[in-house]
């Protein structure tokens, strides 16, 4: 599915609207330039998710933990600074990821293509075209 979003409001309601359908286990998987609006659509996720938090992008950290609705738990990954993937397995990626209870957003994705799991993938690619404009692809 292809969607042009002209505002960042937009974008965060497209996610909005995404995130209802989420259940837990999902691992949504992030790929765009710096400035593309991953943050943004994640922002959107949180609050069709319901988290009260301000979610910000955890670029220092690796991730942040947030409680979502439903007894769900959101975990929000930037992985723009890793430079090996070990990094975030050492960190419990595995068991956040494959946890029925848990969602997974995770900007960078195509830095640890492979040990991104092969079942409850969902593929979100945003593409900056002005300054307004989004093109969100979701696969």
């Amino acid at each position: 599915m292809e969607i042009i979003s002209k505002s960042s409001e937009q974008t965060q309601k497209i996610a909005q609207e995404l995130a209802t359908n989420l259940q837990g286990g999902e691992i949504l998987c992030f790929s765009g330039e710096l400035g593309a609006g991953k943050t943004t659509f994640i922002q959107g996720l949180a609050k069709g998710l319901e988290i009260k938090e301000n979610l910000t992008s955890p670029t220092f950290i690796i991730f942040k933990k947030y409680q979502a609705k439903n007894n769900l738990e959101f975990y929000h990954f930037d992985l723009y600074r890793i430079q090996d993937p070990q990094e975030i397995l050492d960190l419990g990626y595995t068991e956040i990821v494959n946890s029925k209870n848990n969602i997974s957003a995770i900007e960078w994705s195509e830095k640890i293509k492979d040990q991104i799991p092969l079942k409850n993938v969902i593929h979100i690619k945003l593409e900056y075209l002005d300054e307004n404009q989004r093109k969100i692809t979701i696969n």
